[in-house]
């Protein structure tokens, strides 16, 4: 089916996600390290989908396939070709989103896909937060990087402009990266719920991408203290669940399985993903080592050895998936 790339449309599905009372799922498309994955990722991303639809017996999901634009910490756009060109990487995946799922009879045609703009920041990534709209269903604004003030100015005048054309993210302050990360806790007193109020009434988003104790590009799994308690608050302060939630490889599966229920929408996964499968793939490449430096011309050839990384990827997706309350999809016959 069509992307979907309209606000009210997207609005829709996402509404949708919350009433069976699961999370979104947001699968960035391109490997962290590996360019040349990229496209390979897209696929795994809707080979996820297709699994889950067969297992369960759905006739549709929807989810998020995302991409970054120049973000330091992972420039997806520019890995997807060897030219580095963010803005060619980015069309390049849009197009094949389309042939992969755009139709009715494409291969993934029953996954309804809403691309997503992530980490776009706007000084370093404005063709994309303009131009680039018109193939986006939603766009992370990212001006956590400025002082307070002019990240609430920029953010609300991004949605003026454009929040009639796609969903809009939100962020307030800098979440952690791994490298960085200093640990968190919930307070008795968090001031966190009245500041984040103050800057989703100014700024007008659609979505606040909010720190709740997890680390972006995290190595482990389940060593951080999810702040439960300041999700639950943050949705009770705000009125409904809008809460975007980053880092999530940082967390156990035991972890994320009610983030819907601490208003979690939209959960961003890929670190973990790409980790495993990419480690997954250099085993095989390894077991067939002997092969491959014989000359062995099928072993050289083989494109066996990214296929098994694939499939890896879209079973963990596929956990994913199952872990963010999709069997509810299932449950109730839509």
């Amino acid at each position: 089916m069509p992307l979907i790339t309209e606000r009210r449309a997207a609005r829709k599905v996402l509404d949708s996600v919350v009433e069976h009372g699961a999370a979104m799922p947001i699968f960035c498309t391109a490997s962290p390290r590996n360019t040349a994955a990229s496209h390979w990722n897209t696929e795994a991303i809707l080979l996820a989908a297709e699994k889950f639809c067969r297992k369960y017996e759905v006739e549709s999901i929807p989810l998020s396939v995302a991409m970054t634009f120049n973000y330091p910490y992972m420039p997806q756009a520019q890995r997807v070709t060897r030219t580095g060109d963010a803005k060619f990487g980015f069309l390049s995946i849009m197009e094949h989103l389309a042939l992969l799922c755009g139709t009715k009879d494409a291969p993934y045609g029953r996954v309804q896909v809403l691309p997503h703009l992530d980490h776009a920041d706007p000084s370093r990534d404005l063709w994309a937060l303009t131009e680039g709209t018109k193939y986006l269903a939603s766009a992370m604004f990212d001006a956590q990087s400025y002082p307070r003030g002019e990240n609430i100015a920029m953010t609300r005048d991004y949605v003026k402009h454009y929040g009639r054309e796609l969903l809009v993210e939100g962020i307030m302050e800098e979440l952690s990266v791994a490298a960085m990360h200093e640990g968190h806790g919930d307070t008795a007193e968090d001031a966190y719920p009245a500041l984040a109020v103050e800057y989703v009434r100014t700024t007008g988003v659609d979505f606040l991408v909010a720190d709740l104790g997890t680390e972006q590009q995290s190595a482990t799994s389940g060593n951080v203290h999810y702040l439960k308690e300041r999700a639950q608050a943050l949705t009770a302060t705000l009125g409904r669940p809008m809460l975007v939630l980053h880092g999530t490889s940082s967390l156990n599966r035991a972890q994320m399985e009610n983030l819907a229920g601490d208003g979690v929408v939209r959960v961003n996964m890929w670190t973990k993903i790409a980790r495993e499968a990419g480690k997954f793939a250099a085993f095989r490449l390894f077991e067939h080592a002997e092969n491959i430096c014989g000359n062995e011309f099928e072993a050289i050839e083989s494109k066996q050895y990214l296929y098994d990384s694939i499939d890896k990827a879209s079973e963990m997706m596929l956990e994913v998936l199952e872990t963010l309350n999709y069997a509810n999809f299932a449950r109730s016959g839509s």
